[in-house]
């Protein structure tokens, strides 16, 4: 193979020596960076020009993995193989990429994330690398990782070096994970004065401002902010999800049902990541007792065309819709497919075991109105929910079951302890504030 002389827009240097493919895949890079749609097309591009480029085909990999999604692996198992072929001319670096693809594709997620880790310690200015690591990370409930692995990256890039925003915006979201939710603001907001379409470090203040109860500012944050990252993006439903979420927070479930239907709900086929969103949404609603319609069916129809047992977080979000459908044959029948992937081997049977199955049964319980149980087996999560993924804003859906589980069981000790937390979180909460007068309600009356 002759000496290499093309390069990453990083300055790494790369296998392929088609300048038009390098350029598909530099303009993909930026869209990716910034969550916009479509990298994958450019990928392809650039595979069309030179089927021989083997990051082209890391690259594609990274986006199967980061789909969470079983219906996908048949891609992801194309892109790794179309590699393998190539392994004459690949470059180090790019064979760590589709080592650590292969990992994901063998359901060893937790070695994927250590492999695409491993290629950034290697590499500090493999963005890509950096940001498939981060996903993973967050697919994990890797909270330090999500903080650490940035800030180790930081370190070798300029500060006015391009690329250098969308690390403090990684670096941002791991602050928040790990509750130094000042220094996460302060970096989110830097990411976004660097580039305002940003659509990670936008979102990685909302979640500062989601933790501490922020509301109204939260609606400012994201509503001043809608052009940057709604149109084209992969993130806009996830952020339409906090924006509803934080008129929800605020007391106001009719703002947030007109958010929902705006910018969160699906009517035709999805991918996993935005379903979760749909699901986490209207099982909020259903506790605050907002009438979601025809929304439970459109949800339950959309997860039912996923295929469940593969990513026990997603599994738990598809047991949502299918029990706020009314739907109970059908939970039951995900929550089986998570009973045999918990007997499996892998880091999905792990969730499955630890958080999955427990949470979903938790919740079918809570559906069937067997409330007492609901609060025995949501009781236990807390404090290992992260091991199954997503953030803290995510799992406060378990927090926020076993609170009205234990109203309507009539339980007041556990709802006025469980409520008086949530507000010394979020003090501006009106949620908090009316299940804390819920809670008083059921307080016994003294005897004279």
């Amino acid at each position: 193979m002759p000496p290499l002389t093309y390069t990453d827009p990083y300055g790494l240097p790369v296998s392929c020596t088609s300048r038009t493919a390098l350029d598909h895949l530099a303009r993909a890079l930026a869209l990716l960076h910034r969550y916009q749609a479509d990298p994958l097309v450019e990928i392809d591009a650039a595979l069309a020009e030179a089927p021989d480029c083997v990051l082209g085909h890391a690259f594609r990999a990274a986006l199967m993995v980061m789909s969470t999604e079983r219906g996908l692996l048949p891609e992801l198992r194309r892109s790794v193989a179309a590699a393998d072929a190539l392994c004459a001319r690949a470059t180090e670096r790019e064979w760590a990429h589709i080592s650590a693809a292969r990992a994901w594709l063998d359901g060893d997620f937790a070695l994927a994330a250590r492999r695409y880790g491993a290629i950034v310690a290697r590499w500090p200015r493999d963005l890509l690398a950096l940001q498939v690591a981060h996903q993973c990370d967050f697919f994990l409930g890797d909270r330090e990782a999500l903080r650490d692995r940035p800030k180790a990256a930081l370190a070798t890039w300029g500060p006015a070096e391009p690329g250098t925003g969308f690390i403090h915006g990684m670096l941002a979201f791991g602050l928040e994970e790990c509750g130094d939710y000042a220094a996460a603001e302060e970096a989110g907001r830097r990411a976004v004065e660097r580039d305002p379409r940003d659509a990670w470090a936008i979102h990685a203040v909302a979640h500062v401002m989601e933790m501490q109860g922020r509301a109204q500012e939260g609606v400012a944050w994201l509503g001043t902010r809608v052009r940057d990252w709604a149109p084209d993006n992969m993130l806009a439903v996830h952020n339409w999800w906090h924006l509803a979420l934080f008129h929800l927070e605020g007391g106001d479930q009719e703002k947030a049902l007109e958010v929902f239907d705006r910018g969160v709900r699906r009517r035709t086929l999805a991918p996993a990541i935005e379903l979760v969103d749909v699901s986490a949404m209207l099982w909020r609603f259903m506790l605050c007792g907002t009438d979601c319609g025809p929304r439970w069916a459109e949800a339950a129809e959309l997860w039912l065309a996923q295929e469940p047992g593969f990513y026990a977080f997603n599994d738990v979000h598809a047991v949502m819709a299918c029990l706020g459908a009314g739907r109970s044959a059908e939970a039951r029948r995900v929550i089986a497919s998570m009973e045999a992937a918990a007997l499996g081997e892998g880091t999905n049977a792990m969730m499955s075991r630890e958080v999955g199955l427990p949470l979903a049964r938790g919740l079918a319980a809570f559906a069937e109105g067997r409330y007492a149980e609901a609060t025995r087996l949501l009781g236990p999560l807390p404090p290992v929910a992260h091991r199954f993924g997503g953030s803290h804003a995510q799992r406060d859906v378990i927090a926020l079951t076993r609170i009205e589980a234990a109203l309507r069981a009539g339980d007041h000790g556990l709802a006025s302890r469980l409520a008086t937390e949530r507000q010394a979180r979020k003090p501006e909460s009106a949620l908090a504030r009316a299940m804390i007068l819920r809670s008083a309600r059921l307080q016994p009356v003294a005897a004279a």
